[in-house]
């Protein structure tokens, strides 16, 4: 081997080590964990909100996620923390939060000395709450309808009504009508029968007195003739 083709074997060599050092050194930082791997945003899970996390680390190495509520005058509040195992086709851990329309979250990501950052920029809530899902009303058991009351029977409800009408307060209690002056007055023969009592049973009697009389005027005579004539035999 010449001194030629060794130069030309050694830059071969170089070339290539130089090759592999340079896509060695461009995969690294491309597998390596970044805060560009982690994404969060602000859902409906149901009527109610929830904060969701993705993360796309392809290194999958443990982070661990802590989101705060930002509130007003820079003062926040913890909502919770998680870890996380990323993956290539993504990793989720959900935060139950019933968000507000509007509100600001703030999502920061540890990952060993990898990662220790905030997503950014910080996690708007929409302008439109949650709608909660609306369920019908639970069927109430039907109530049976009351049954109908028995009717009075007609005997019951009004009296009977009396045989014979009763005179009312006004009709007893007026006087009855003189009728004097309407009768018409009696002739003048007729008031003297009235006086003699013609006009009632006293012809009557007198006719039987008189049949009386007759009577026992003929038994006195018979009982007379009777008499005389005992003497004379």
């Amino acid at each position: 081997m010449t001194r030629r083709s060794v130069r030309r074997s050694v830059r071969l060599l170089g070339v290539a080590s130089g090759s592999t050092a340079l896509v060695l050194g461009l995969a690294g930082p491309a597998l390596a964990c970044n805060i560009k791997d982690f994404s969060a945003e602000a859902k409906c899970d149901g009527g109610k909100g929830v904060i969701v996390v993705t993360d796309t680390d392809a290194s999958a190495k443990d982070a661990t996620v802590t989101v705060f509520l930002k509130g007003i005058g820079g003062i926040e509040t913890k909502v919770g923390e998680q870890p996380v195992k990323g993956s290539k086709k993504g990793s989720r851990i959900t935060f139950a939060e019933n968000w507000k329309p509007s509100a600001t979250y703030r999502v920061h990501v540890k990952a060993d000395q990898a990662v220790d950052e905030d997503i950014q920029p910080d996690l708007v809530t929409p302008s439109t709450a949650c709608k909660t899902e609306s369920r019908p009303p639970k069927p109430t058991p039907s109530t049976p309808p009351p049954s109908p009351s028995p009717s009075p029977s007609k005997s019951e409800s009004a009296p009977a009504e009396s045989a014979t009408p009763t005179p009312s307060a006004s009709e007893s209690t007026s006087a009855p009508a003189d009728t004097s002056n309407n009768a018409p007055s009696p002739a003048v023969g007729e008031s003297n029968l009235a006086e003699t009592g013609a006009d009632s049973n006293t012809g009557l009697i007198a006719g039987i007195a008189a049949a009386l009389v007759v009577v026992g005027g003929g038994a006195v005579w018979l009982g007379m003739r009777r008499r005389g004539t005992t003497r004379n035999g």
